[in-house]
C-alpha cells in the first residue's frame, strides 16, 4: 500500500483545520477547547504542538505533543528523602531533563492521538514517529536537545499497534495502573452503589460521612473559582508537592481557563468548613466517561474529615446519577480508591533516550528511577 500520509505540526490551536473537533467527537482531551486550555494555561515548564495527519489533503488523524524542561522545576516531589531519590533526580536533572512526549502526561489513558478508520494505523504511527523527530529538530534549533522521547498511555489491547519494527528501539514501560471505577447497570441511583457494598466497606461508607459533618460542598462557578483562587492553588500545591514524583506544576489560573473555556464539561466542586475553603475536586465530562482531575486539601482537615475519601464518593455519587459508563480515577492513592472500587488497569508507554548508550541499558535505569509502590488490591462489594 502507497504511503499516502504527510502530517503537519502547529503551534497554536489558532492554526488548526477547521474540522479539527470532527476528530475529536470521542475524546474532549483532543478537542481544540481542551488544547486551548492547555495552550493559555499550561506549566511553566511544558509547551504543546499539535499534530495533524492527514491522508492526500484531507485530515484524517490528530495528536498531541508536550515538551517538558524538567530543569525548571523546584522540586521533583518531596515525600520520599532517601539516596535513591537524589540519585534519580541527579539523573532526571543531568540526564534526561528534555522529555517530548507524544501523549498527555497531564492525564492518565491514550490520549495521545486519534486515527480515523479511513488510514492504515501501522502508517499512522510511522508517520507520528517521524513528527516526533521533526520536533526534536524544532527544539534543538532552539537550543534544547531532546533527551527522551515517549509514548503514552496505552492499554493492553492497545500497545500491539507499536509491536513494529519502526519501534524496536524505543522501550516498552509500564507505570502505575489506571485506576477505574465501572459503573454496573443495575445502579440507578448512588444508593444502589451502597446497597452492594459489603459490611465492612458500607461502615467505611457511614463513617466517613459522620466524619464530614459540618462540611458544606458547593458547586463553584467561575466567579467563585476565581475569587479563590488564591486558596485553591495552596491547597492543589500542598498536595502536589507532597507526591512522590512530579514532572510539572499547574500555573495558577488553570483551573480558571479551564472554566471559562469548557463550562458545564468541567466541575468544580469546593468544600467548606465554617465558610472556609478546605479542599477542592474537579471533574471533567468525556463523552459517557467522567475523568476525575487534580484536586486539593487542607491535611489537617483531609485527616480529621476523612475528606479525600469523601471525595471519592461524592465524585462516584455525581456519576451513577448522571447515567455514567466509567469514571476515571488515574494514578495514585492505589488502595484507597480500590476501596470504593475502583480496579487497576495496566498501563504502558514507549521510550528512548537519544544517546544509544544509555538507550542499550534504558530498561534497568527506568526500572530503578520509576518510583515503586506497593498497596493491596481490595473488592468493597459483595460476593
Amino acid at each position: 500500500m502507497k504511503n499516502t500520509l504527510h502530517f503537519k505540526i502547529y503551534p497554536t490551536t489558532k492554526l488548526l483545520p477547521e474540522n479539527w473537533n470532527t476528530l475529536a467527537v470521542d475524546n474532549i482531551f483532543l478537542s481544540t477547547e481542551y488544547l486551548e486550555v492547555l495552550e493559555k494555561s499550561a506549566p511553566k515548564n511544558m509547551i504543546c504542538h499539535f499534530i495533524g495527519i492527514f491522508k492526500d489533503d484531507v485530515l484524517e488523524g490528530i495528536a498531541l505533543s508536550q515538551f517538558l524542561n524538567l530543569n525548571k522545576l523546584q522540586s521533583f516531589g518531596k515525600r520520599d528523602k532517601c539516596l535513591k531519590t537524589s540519585v534519580r533526580n541527579f539523573i532526571f536533572k543531568n540526564f534526561s531533563s528534555h522529555v517530548l512526549f507524544i501523549g498527555n502526561n497531564m492525564l492518565t489513558g491514550q490520549n495521545a492521538f486519534y486515527f480515523s478508520d479511513k488510514i492504515d494505523k501501522n502508517l499512522a504511527l510511522k508517520s507520528l514517529k517521524k513528527a516526533s523527530e521533526v520536533l526534536k529538530d524544532i527544539f534543538k534549533n532552539k537550543g534544547q536537545k531532546i533527551h527522551l522521547v515517549s509514548f503514552k498511555d496505552f492499554d493492553v489491547a492497545e500497545i500491539s499497534d507499536f509491536e513494529t519494527s519502526v519501534f524496536e528501539d524505543y522501550f516498552k514501560f509500564s507505570t502505575q495502573p489506571n485506576m477505574v471505577f465501572e459503573i454496573r447497570e443495575n445502579w440507578k441511583n448512588f444508593d444502589d452503589y451502597i446497597l452492594d457494598l459489603n459490611k465492612k466497606y458500607r461502615d467505611q461508607y457511614k463513617r466517613a460521612r459522620k466524619k464530614s459533618e459540618g462540611i458544606v460542598k458547593k458547586k463553584m462557578n467561575l466567579e467563585d473559582i476565581k475569587n479563590h483562587e488564591k486558596t485553591i492553588y495552596d491547597l492543589y500545591f500542598h498536595v502536589a508537592k507532597n507526591a512522590p514524583f512530579n514532572t510539572f506544576f499547574l500555573a495558577k489560573n488553570h483551573f480558571s481557563i479551564f472554566k471559562e473555556i469548557l463550562k458545564d464539561d468541567f466541575l468544580f466542586y469546593g468544600y467548606f468548613l465554617e465558610e472556609k475553603l478546605i479542599g477542592f475536586n474537579t471533574l471533567i465530562k468525556n463523552g459517557s466517561v467522567m475523568d476525575t482531575y487534580f484536586l486539593g486539601y487542607d491535611e489537617t482537615m483531609q485527616r480529621e474529615k476523612m475528606l479525600y475519601l469523601n471525595m471519592l464518593y461524592d465524585m462516584i455519587a455525581y456519576s451513577i446519577n448522571q447515567g455514567f459508563k466509567e469514571v476515571v480515577f488515574a494514578r495514585t492513592a492505589l488502595e484507597i480508591k480500590s476501596s470504593v472500587g475502583a480496579k487497576p488497569v495496566e498501563m504502558f508507554g514507549f521510550i528512548q533516550h537519544s544517546n544509544s548508550l544509555i538507550n542499550r541499558k534504558i530498561d534497568a535505569i527506568f526500572d530503578y528511577l520509576e518510583p515503586k509502590t506497593e498497596w493491596q488490591a481490595r473488592n468493597p462489594f459483595k460476593e
